[in-house]
């Protein structure tokens, strides 16, 4: 059984890799996503905020050509990620029968860890569980842009209906849950590629999974252009 043999090949340095990977992974989503006081502080929430205004301001337009365009090209962005994460998958299911290409490829790098069949099978089946949840994240994040658009064409121009304010508050809110998705799908590419770090050797692991969740930080907390939003 591939799956038995993998898991008492795998070594104490390998088993601490992907804990740390693991942690790394759902520890910062958990933080970020979870956690209020944290989150207000995030170029995500910031996001949030002005897709909110988005909505307020397009139900005082009268021709709403652009706030559609808007929301294609959201959606054009999310079905490319999508497609993308397709064609990984595929590749990965190819390399899954390969493990004497591994080999030989990973045998001629000077630090490689050259792994067996069966920890091969493991490493490639932790890429294909990240990437099978990006394509999940990201086809529930385009759908829920569809319903955005739907919403959003179902607003009255009449200035004297009171519902017009209640379904600009529901767009919103179903376009920030897009977003929100859409932040899952491209954080598990980015973990992704801390991945396949694991197959050149544990400790290449661990230091791709610590550099991807400070250049995320980064990016959403201590950005330029989180503070150009927020201000």
């Amino acid at each position: 059984m591939p799956g038995a043999s993998a898991m008492h090949s795998l070594s104490w340095l390998d088993w601490l890799a992907l804990a740390c990977f693991l942690l790394c992974w759902a520890g910062y989503s958990a933080l970020v996503d979870r956690h209020p006081a944290l989150r207000r502080r995030s170029v995500i929430a910031a996001m949030d905020e002005h897709r909110r205004r988005w909505m307020q301001t397009m139900v005082t337009r009268e021709n709403r050509i652009m706030d559609t365009n808007i929301v294609g090209n959201l959606m054009n962005s999310t079905s490319f990620l999508a497609n993308t994460a397709i064609f990984i998958l595929g590749g990965l299911v190819a390399m899954l029968g390969s493990p004497e290409l591994g080999a030989r490829v990973f045998g001629a790098l000077p630090f490689a860890a050259v792994p067996d069949q069966a920890v091969w099978e493991m490493k490639i089946a932790l890429l294909l569980v990240i990437f099978v949840r990006a394509f999940f994240e990201l086809t529930w994040a385009l759908r829920q842009f569809n319903y955005c658009s739907i919403v959003m064409g179902g607003i009255s121009h009449d200035p004297v209906d009171d519902g017009r304010v209640a379904q600009a508050e529901m767009a919103a809110k179903v376009a920030n849950r897009a977003a929100g998705h859409f932040n899952s799908g491209l954080r598990a590419y980015y973990f992704g590629l801390a991945a396949l770090a694991w197959i050149l050797h544990p400790l290449a692991l661990i230091v791709a999974s610590l550099l991807v969740m400070r250049e995320l930080y980064r990016r959403e907390f201590r950005s330029v252009v989180r503070e150009a939003l927020r201000g």
